[in-house]
């Protein structure tokens, strides 16, 4: 049986940031004989090149190559191609990690596609999320199906597809030279499939590339040519002229590299005027965000001095999502959501009424006086304002976006003024959110993310201001699941899928606690999102010391009745409490971190408590600043104590000394 896929990897220096893409290219499901890996070593000279050495010596599946030192991984691409032997090819970054199964399910699904390429999905932990996975697909479109997104490498390749159509990475090239040889081979192919089911590659985080100007310029020429003839005249071409104008031509001068760089920025200016005047034609203009409408025609009248004047006034987009409503229908959590966009500034986006036509407000200090009339406008883009709602696993970087009933409004802000809002209801259905299947066991963290018509945001979707809603419930396929709500520590919503112990499950909402002091005890009240039948093992309440004398006080915790439709239980652990001379077995000055013990495990739990003149508060347990709780009030007499002449005083010796009174 011939080599089905070679996996080519092209190295230099990595040291041991390669070590997970080395073994996750060396351990896959797919036979050995079945599968190759090609190491291109790029002039390395940190001891990779015999390491690579000694892994080929030792593996019949590997091979190692050594080229002089060109500071492109291009060229390594291209003679690893040259020398691959499988039927599919694909390429890998030192940074990036497959899953262990990903190359035999990428090679079946081509082969049961007859995909020319075929794109495994793919997640990252930088950048927005990648929308081109939300379906898998036999049939792939470039522009529906939103593949202009993934233009990246990592994808199997038939290699016979390329070698005829002799598609190759241009030396030196760089990440526009990288991108269009993607594209090509979208334009190319006859079948392009996505897997979207299945992990396939993690991308690691790659260094920033300078390109110069004119060399962007020339590959974006032959590439349009390329677009040209596989690509009929109409709103799909201009869809696709439209997205290299926007990311390849105009995007580069807002940056902030490109507004410092008063050297160098002639020249940028001057290879994009020609450009635009030679391939990108003004009726492409209404396919671009408001920002890039204005750049576009600053750079048709030259005007290099606005487009600095707009990259340095340019401040970042916010988002504000307030969650209105969390409840359970059935296992499906419901979320209402209003959101917003926010300028730099932290206030709501305003936008300009001009009669029913709503404009974009520019920078004060731009000159908008020879601006086309329509460049400003946004009321269309308006009407098609949108959210986005996704859920992303914490510990595989997975996303899966949810269903999303919404609808815009405007509001009105003073005179001529109007803000957008989004008001919508989300449905997070346990069982089916992963395309169609269960979410996996472990945390999930919710975003948001929305475009306005002038600008886009994204953020994770915050804690209500009214109380907390954790009840957990119990998801009924594929077996009995329980799903707890849950909120950082920062208020954010997240989903925990299949906690471990019950113990995990109240440590998971443990941010909800209470505090209430009475008869030299404390009451400490913790959410318990799920009471099982028997009641839940027998547990205590444990507090250390953080002091230099290592205390430890230990107290039994107890579950009562919750609230119902909001918390399944409660748990109440009396812990008491002496502020002078404290014995072993009580809580005295300082910080305590808290933990809940039961007979088979001991769980951290995610608060903290300070006790300080007379007063004890929570913070949380990664040692922010302290939060206070609302019943831990000054007593008459430290009130009065501090209005007493000399009591500060008499406050800083009680500090100092403070240490006298933890008593082993």
């Amino acid at each position: 049986m011939g080599v089905k896929v070679s996996v080519i990897v092209n190295v230099h220096n990595p040291g041991d940031t390669a070590d997970a893409c080395i073994r996750s290219a060396l351990e896959q499901t797919m036979p050995a004989d079945q599968y190759e890996v090609i190491f291109v070593d790029d002039g390395s000279t940190d001891g990779t090149a015999e390491r690579l050495d000694t892994i080929a010596a030792l593996r019949g599946n590997v091979r190692a190559l050594h080229l002089p030192h060109t500071g492109s991984p291009m060229r390594g691409r291209n003679v690893g191609l040259a020398a691959a032997a499988g039927d599919y090819v694909y390429f890998l970054d030192p940074g990036d990690r497959l899953e262990r199964d990903a190359i035999e399910r990428m090679h079946d699904r081509a082969v049961e596609t007859d995909a020319d390429v075929l794109i495994g999905r793919l997640v990252r932990d930088y950048g927005p999320p990648m929308t081109a996975f939300a379906r898998s697909t036999a049939r792939a479109d470039v522009l529906r199906d939103r593949l202009l997104t993934l233009l990246v490498p990592q994808q199997l390749y038939r290699r016979a597809f390329l070698e005829e159509h002799e598609l190759g990475f241009a030396v030196p090239g760089g990440r526009m030279g990288e991108q269009a040889f993607v594209m090509r081979a979208y334009l190319h192919a006859k079948v392009i499939a996505v897997l979207a089911e299945h992990l396939c590659c993690h991308l690691g985080e790659r260094p920033p590339a300078e390109e110069e100007p004119r060399a962007i310029a020339r590959e974006l020429t032959g590439l349009l040519d390329d677009i040209d003839t596989f690509v009929g005249e109409g709103r799909q071409r201009d869809r696709m002229y439209a997205y290299w104008l926007r990311y390849a031509v105009l995007r580069p001068l807002l940056t902030s590299r490109f507004a410092d760089s008063s050297v160098d920025r002639g020249a940028h200016f001057r290879a994009v005027q020609e450009l635009v005047e030679r391939r990108f034609p003004e009726r492409l203009d209404r396919h671009l965000p408001v920002q890039l409408r204005v750049v576009a025609a600053y750079v048709r009248t030259g005007r290099l001095d606005q487009i600095v004047l707009l990259a340095n006034s340019s401040r970042r987009a916010g988002l504000r999502a307030d969650l209105t409503e969390v409840r359970w229908d059935a296992h499906v959590l419901v979320l209402g959501l209003t959101v917003e966009v926010l300028g730099g500034d932290g206030t709501p986006d305003k936008y300009r009424l001009d009669g029913e036509r709503v404009h974009w407000i520019p920078p004060r200090s731009l000159d908008t006086r020879k601006l086309p009339e329509d460049a400003t406008d946004i009321t269309e883009a308006v009407e098609r304002a949108r959210v986005e709602l996704y859920v992303r696993h914490t510990e595989t970087g997975v996303v899966h976006f949810l269903p999303l009933t919404q609808h815009v409004e405007r509001v009105q802000a003073g005179r001529r003024r109007v803000r957008v809002r989004i008001r919508g209801e989300a449905r997070v259905d346990i069982t089916e959110a992963a395309l169609g299947e269960p979410l996996r066991q472990g945390q999930w963290e919710v975003h948001v993310r929305m475009f306005s018509g002038a600008n886009q945001a994204r953020a994770r979707v915050g804690r209500p201001d009214g109380p907390l809603n954790c009840l957990g419930v119990l998801a009924q396929r594929p077996r009995m699941r329980l799903v707890v709500p849950c909120w950082s520590d920062h208020g954010e919503l997240g989903l925990a899928i299949e906690p471990r112990s019950f113990t995990e499950s109240i440590a998971l909402v443990s941010p909800g606690v209470t505090l209430k002091q009475l008869d030299r005890h404390l009451y400490v009240v913790l959410p318990v999102p799920y009471v099982p039948p028997s009641g839940g093992p027998a547990l205590e309440l444990v507090l250390r010391s953080t002091g230099r004398r290592a205390r430890e006080v230990s107290a039994p915790a107890l579950v009562e009745a919750g609230v119902p439709g909001r918390l399944a239980g409660q748990l109440v652990a009396k812990v008491p409490v002496k502020r002078l001379m404290p014995g072993v077995e009580q809580l005295g000055p300082g910080s305590w971190q808290c933990s809940l013990r039961s007979p088979e495990e001991e769980v951290g739990l995610r608060f903290a408590l300070e006790m300080r003149r007379g007063r004890v508060e929570t913070r949380p347990a990664d040692g922010a600043p302290p939060r206070r709780s609302p019943l831990g009030h000054d007593t008459a007499l430290h009130r009065l104590g501090r209005r007493l002449p000399g009591a500060r005083h008499l406050v800083r010796l009680a500090r100092a000394g403070r240490h006298r009174y933890l008593i082993d």
